[in-house]
């Protein structure tokens, strides 16, 4: 067996197991079964999704110490609570704060929620204290042109029974060209570490010290 040979034997050996054992771990990171198959606001955006991805996360803290870090989220804004040093990397100018900032407090549906200084989502519903859904995509060429798939991002903030909160962050894709999961697939891998960190940084947020004491 050539050298390529065995280079490809062990590339696809790797693909395998990310595929059967990985990847499924990483679309349902800390969620139930029950979560990942329940409907949520926003799935009606992407009704049959090619991918879907439903992460969670429980905070030690209320509902409403918990939702201001997700209103005012966006480049421009609060930023992701993620790896910024990554994210700036290609451009994406996000500076996560740890305090709540009262004039960033306002989401209304329509308003653009920005990954990029010329990179942005639309708000499609919101629901003070309970949920915001995101909307569009991303051309592949970076261009205003069409991008080759749907995108619906959800943030749905519940209490648990016997206090504290439940986070779910839903990703849907649906693909509108057939070579969308090769643009698609990469990026989820990323959004998996990504999202995992995000999470983590509202959680750690939100734990941190009472509500009064993290406001600019």
């Amino acid at each position: 067996m050539t050298r390529l040979v065995r280079l490809g034997v062990l590339m696809g050996a790797a693909v395998g197991v990310y595929a059967t054992l990985v990847r499924p771990r990483h679309l349902a990171w800390g969620a139930t079964p029950d979560e990942v198959r329940e409907p949520l606001p926003g799935d009606d955006l992407v009704r049959a999704p090619d991918l879907s991805a439903t992460r969670c996360v429980d905070i030690d803290a209320e509902p409403g110490a918990v939702w201001p870090w997700i209103s005012q989220m966006g480049q421009g804004r609060g930023g992701l609570y993620s790896y910024d040093r990554l994210e700036n990397l290609v451009g994406c100018d996000i500076h996560s704060v740890d305090q709540i900032v009262p004039e960033w407090q306002e989401v209304r549906v329509g308003d653009a929620f920005r990954l990029h200084p010329e990179v942005e989502l639309t708000v499609a519903d919101v629901r003070i204290g309970e949920t915001l859904v995101l909307h569009g995509a991303v051309p592949a060429d970076g261009t205003q042109g069409e991008p080759p798939y749907d995108f619906s991002w959800a943030f749905v903030v519940r209490e648990r029974p016997g206090g504290g909160t439940r986070l779910i962050v839903r990703e849907r894709y649906g693909y509108t060209k057939w070579w969308a999961p090769l643009l698609v697939e990469p990026v989820e891998a990323v959004s998996f570490v990504m999202t995992h960190k995000m999470l983590r940084g509202i959680r750690d947020r939100a734990e941190r010290a009472p509500l009064a004491d993290r406001v600019a």
